[in-house]
């Protein structure tokens, strides 16, 4: 790119950063030093290349989203929890936002993320162990007690069931008084990677991507706000893809659900700006931080080039950033606070939207008071005290962290060729890079790549090629075990109790009613989301929806491979 055209650049930045809002801050370094909000090239000078970096808030947004980079507002700290029943919980939402928390992430429980009541014979032993257990509407009216819904924004970490889960939060929002066209969010809902890497599925894929679908075209015109939506890189990356893999395998997702919404007739240019995605931030610093940057700049262009995206904001990729929980060590538990540090600071220099960091005790068990609050604080000292807010993208002209950007993005482009061979020369019932994810899953081609990648890092780490501190280099140690958080058995007992209570205190004919309703409707081509409210607000519980769809759609078995 020539000087002149760099300078037309910096012209249009700066006129967008003059008219936008900015913080009321102090943007000086420690010693009292001003900084320029960014930094480019010398004027009169010409950069090769330039047009693949840019501005900040200008396509194709390696540097950011807003002119403005974190001066304008900082990231929202978005703490992930659940554990126990909803009324504990709901005691640690409070502490998170009392101590500074900007949004809440709700983590729930595995019979919930299956689609079971905590009665179900296949929850014993598991209600309330790894995430909060909700079994209807009530639950998630305790879960939100007190806290308005309306005013936070809740992001909902579920993919398999997040479709009936979705609607308990609605009518618990309901119950408040809120106005729910007003609510802002995020769900998960992200069903490919579940069959690429977590596997909490309910049916085939066919199935789900209806679901999808119809909460895309729900919430499209019923919740504006609300992002239906959050691709999910960060469960592919801890079953021990690359970053390049974790990047590629996460955006060709996202063009899957792309394809999806085209395919239901609606306009990219409403229904994008509710997409969202979830990253892991791992512990290699400056490849975490050219991956977000790639991120962004791949998805702005295949949504404006391929997809037909017009608008900023459909073109914009909004990210939330989980700290690795691969990462962290069960030996010297303590180092995980380092980890986590580290891990975050690169999420934040990759320009995060919202950030959830680990406690250090989260490989032993759910994390304590004590520990939430450390990783809470942790993030709080890297946005007060080490003045990255005051500069945009303040590693972008880095020759090794634009070169990395570069390398991430042409791995990634060499991915999403391959996917789409996967997928054949069509036709396409919802579009190439979705027939491609399918027959990848369906063939294991996702999974054998991630088991590979994890294979070589494991070799690595027994060869000692790869270090890991406390486990294969620097193991002596003075540190004592920890005190973790147990979830007692009477919380299973209590959950059960209380679940046996409200359905006999319900109206069980108007339950059946419902539920016979929406499976009816799961038979036409109509959107299930109404019907599906309807049964929730009869208080029929999360099994009970979910095994009257799994009786009329049938479960997924994984085929199995050696």
């Amino acid at each position: 790119m020539d000087a002149d055209e760099i300078a037309a650049g910096r012209a249009r930045w700066q006129a967008r950063y003059d008219a936008a809002r900015k913080r009321d801050a102090d943007f000086t370094t420690l010693s009292g030093m001003p900084v320029e909000p960014v930094y480019g090239p010398p004027e009169d000078t010409a950069y090769p290349g330039f047009e693949r970096i840019g501005w900040p808030g200008e396509f194709p947004y390696t540097r950011g989203l807003y002119p403005t980079g974190y001066r304008g507002r900082t990231w929202t700290i978005r703490q992930f929890a659940g554990f126990g029943n909803a009324r504990q919980t709901n005691e640690r939402y409070k502490m998170i936002l009392g101590a500074g928390g900007g949004g809440l992430s709700v983590a729930f429980d595995m019979p919930t993320l299956m689609g079971r009541d905590s009665d179900d014979p296949q929850s014993l032993g598991e209600v309330g162990h790894c995430g909060v257990a909700v079994d209807s509407a009530a639950d998630m009216e305790v879960l939100f007690d007190g806290i308005d819904l309306a005013g936070v924004t809740t992001s909902m970490t579920i993919s398999g069931p997040a479709v009936p889960v979705f609607c308990m939060y609605l009518v618990a929002a309901e119950r408040q008084g809120a106005d729910l066209s007003t609510l802002d969010g995020t769900l998960q809902t992200d069903i490919f990677k579940e069959y690429i890497a977590q596997k909490e599925w309910l049916f085939d894929p066919e199935p789900h991507l209806r679901l999808i679908g119809d909460l895309m075209e729900y919430c499209a015109r019923e919740i504006p706000r609300y992002k239906p939506l959050s691709v999910s890189g960060y469960h592919i990356r801890e079953a021990g893809s690359t970053a390049a893999q974790e990047l590629a395998y996460t955006l060709a997702d996202g063009f899957g659900y792309v394809e999806l919404g085209l395919s239901r007739g609606l306009d990219v240019n409403t229904f994008a700006p509710g997409l969202s995605f979830f990253f892991d931030s791992h512990v290699d610093f400056f490849e975490e931080i050219a991956k977000f940057r790639a991120a962004r700049r791949i998805w702005a262009r295949w949504l404006r080039d391929v997809y037909g995206a017009t608008s900023e904001k459909a073109q914009w990729l909004r990210f939330h950033t989980q700290t690795a929980g691969v990462s962290l060590t069960a030996q010297q538990p303590v180092n995980n606070v380092v980890r986590t540090a580290v891990e975050a600071l690169a999420a934040v220099l990759g320009g995060t939207n919202s950030l959830h960091t680990n406690a250090l005790d989260e490989t032993l068990a759910l994390p304590t008071d004590e520990s939430a609050e450390i990783a809470l604080r942790t993030q709080q000292v890297l946005m007060e005290e080490t003045g990255v807010t005051n500069v945009a993208d303040p590693l972008g002209g880095s020759w090794y962290v634009e070169a990395l950007t570069d390398r991430i993005e042409a791995e990634a482009e060499e991915i999403f060729a391959r996917i789409k061979q996967l997928g054949g020369e069509g036709p396409h019932t919802i579009g190439p890079m979705t027939s491609g994810i399918l027959r990848g899953i369906e063939d294991g081609w996702f999974t054998g790549h991630i088991a590979e990648s994890a294979f070589v890092y494991q070799q690595a780490l027994e060869k000692g090629d790869k270090r890991i501190v406390g486990v294969n280099c620097h193991t002596g140690t003075v540190a004592k075990d920890l005190e973790i958080l147990r979830i007692s058995h009477e919380v299973e007992l209590e959950q059960r109790r209380v679940l046996t209570e409200r359905k006999s205190a319900r109206d069980d004919a108007a339950v059946t009613a419902a539920v016979a309703r929406m499976v009816e409707v799961a038979r036409t081509g109509e959107n299930m989301i109404p019907a599906m409210l309807d049964a929730v607000r009869a208080e029929a519980t999360l099994g009970e929806i979910c095994d009257a769809l799994r009786a009329e759609w049938g479960v997924y078995r994984e085929p199995a491979r050696f």
